[in-house]
């Protein structure tokens, strides 16, 4: 995500060779045998005639992999996510400086108690189909979102700050209370307190508006929506490529581009750039060396973008044996050396976390102390555990997304050494992503990796309350502390930043000490190649509608 999911694990190797940081991120399993696939030819749009648009063919080309989903209430990964923010759009969104900026909605005003918001829809907000946008659609869209008949992942996780959205979700109420229709142009918002990250929690995609008539109007309607995004969905065909074209009603102004061709599984990522096939790329471990180097010739293309805002991570289940015992999760943490793997597998170009918040990003506090690698204090805690030993431990089966091969060079060497410290020995499982994902937020897994979590919006309860709170849909450890709780809830309402930021830091230091988690990389530097043709193209920490800015010049 986004819901951030994103598939780690090979990931860091390719490290991100498939695609640039930043965006859906996917991992080793790419395809390296098959022949890329040509997306196929489009109908060419009509010249654009407005002042200052860029001349020439408008079409950028990128390497993706299939979406599990582009319906926006079902959005929980960033795959999806990056394409859900380019073809719909929500009341506000982030701009590419992470500032919450107006959207459908031309503005806002907040009640003196923080409680009510009061949006002003756009007059000119159109659907793709030239449909006017209204209140109605935006109460029909989140009612959706929260009907238990869709079976949002993240409804309640996104949404549940609105007064009468958990009622929805339960069955108890047939419509949400606290989201209503003023008039055509003015929606009003009603939340249960007054919290400071409730605006941002509206730019993620299970807010944005959809079409009631598409929606219900045919069953596969996600193969041709009805968006408001500055691109509308020319074309999926799954295995092989999306086309994206120019919406030319959007309402803050039509995208430069004519066309984004999204070559889906398509071959090796620097041999489809370095044959001009696609116009960015990540750059993996093999080739960052050369690329650096001034007499390469892609080095021109080189950018280096600052650390996202993610973490890859294994997650233990705490309800299944042997991960109920708190002291197995530590000694299982204490056992791996981070350093080593970060240093020897990926040259550096992760850095080890021992904590949750990603360097950088607010909250975090350099403070927290981790489970830093010490095989004697792990052989010991393994002792004093409930288990004595692994030989007392049930079969462990770990889950990771993929169809074959690594389960990833780091995951490899982490299970070597649970094995040489411990006696711990551990089974792969894979499974494909969209089943992982359902999977994953049904607890299924007694164990689970190869997948990193990439914020949403800048704040750390998309962190620590969306993904640890017992209550949290995005729980997927089954983890549960009282006294975690009743921080996470005092800081959802504390107003004092300071206080507010001073109570996450314990909550995190709490989290890393009970370790459902082993925290294991946040993404260091991150290297790209993109055409010098490509301009306006910026790289961000996070998931959020950049394409429209983007045009080709001088290619």
């Amino acid at each position: 995500m986004r819901k951030s999911l994103w598939i780690a694990g090979f990931l860091i190797l390719a490290l991100v060779a498939c695609r640039p940081p930043g965006e859906a991120q996917v991992g080793s399993e790419a395809k390296e045998q098959q022949q890329p696939k040509a997306p196929a030819a489009a109908p060419q749009p009509a010249p654009d005639t407005r002042r200052g648009a860029p001349t020439g063919s408008q079409v950028l080309n990128r390497l993706w992999d299939d979406p599990p989903t582009l319906d926006p209430a079902l959005t929980g990964d960033t795959t999806s996510a990056g394409l859900v923010v380019e073809i719909f759009s929500g009341l506000i969104s982030l701009d590419r400086d992470l500032r919450l900026v107006p959207d459908l909605a031309e503005r806002w005003d907040v009640s003196p108690d923080g409680k009510t918001y009061t949006f002003f829809l756009r007059k000119n907000a159109r659907f793709h189909n030239g449909k006017e946008v209204t209140a109605d659609d935006f109460k029909y869209s989140m009612e959706r979102a929260a009907d238990p008949r869709t079976e949002s992942p993240v409804a309640d996780t996104y949404l549940g700050d609105i007064v009468g959205v958990r009622e929805k979700l339960s069955g108890k109420a047939k419509e949400i209370s606290g989201v209503k229709v003023i008039d055509k142009n003015t929606l009003q918002i009603s939340i249960d307190a007054p919290k400071a990250y409730f605006l941002a929690k509206l730019t993620y995609p299970t807010a944005y508006v959809v079409d009631r008539t598409n929606v219900e109007g045919r069953r596969n309607w996600t193969f041709n929506p009805n968006g408001t995004g500055p691109f509308k969905l020319k074309e999926w065909v799954i295995g092989e490529r999306i086309i994206l074209e120019r919406n030319e009603l959007f309402y803050l102004e039509p995208p430069k581009l004519d066309r984004v061709n999204y070559i889906l599984r398509g071959g090796i990522p620097m041999t489809l750039y370095e044959n001009g096939e696609i116009d960015i790329t990540g750059v993996g471990l093999a080739d960052i060396d050369r690329v650096r180097s001034p007499q390469d010739p892609l080095n021109k293309d080189l950018k280096i973008a600052p650390p996202g805002f993610d973490i890859s991570y294994i997650g233990f289940n705490v309800n299944q044996p042997p991960f109920d015992d708190p002291k197995v999760r530590q000694a299982l943490s204490l056992a791996v050396n981070k350093e080593l793997i970060a240093n020897q597998v990926f040259g550096d170009l992760v850095v080890p976390a021992y904590g949750i918040l990603p360097p950088g990003f607010p909250g975090y506090s350099g403070r927290v102390t981790g489970l830093k690698h010490d095989p004697e204090k792990a052989k010991s805690l393994l002792a004093e555990s409930k288990y004595k030993s692994a030989a007392n431990f049930p079969r462990i089966v770990m889950t990771v997304p993929g169809t074959g091969g690594s389960a990833g060079l780091d995951i490899e060497a982490i299970m070597e050494m649970w094995k040489q410290t411990l006696g711990v020995r551990v089974e792969i499982q894979q499974t494909d992503w969209a089943t992982y994902l359902d999977d994953l937020h049904k607890k299924k897994f007694q164990i689970f990796a190869g997948i990193g979590w990439q914020a949403d919006y800048p704040d750390p309860e998309n962190f620590l309350d969306v993904l640890f709170h017992s209550k949290s849909t995005n729980n997927n450890n089954s983890y549960k502390s009282q006294e975690v709780d009743t921080l996470l809830e005092q800081a959802r309402v504390e107003r004092n930043v300071t206080a507010r930021l001073g109570l996450y830091e314990k909550v995190e230091q709490m989290i890393v000490n009970d370790a459902p988690w082993i925290p294991l990389w946040y993404q260091g530097e991150r290297v790209v190649l993109i055409k010098p043709y490509v301009k306006d193209y910026k790289l961000s920490p996070l998931i959020i509608p950049k394409l429209r800015y983007v045009y080709i010049e001088g290619k």
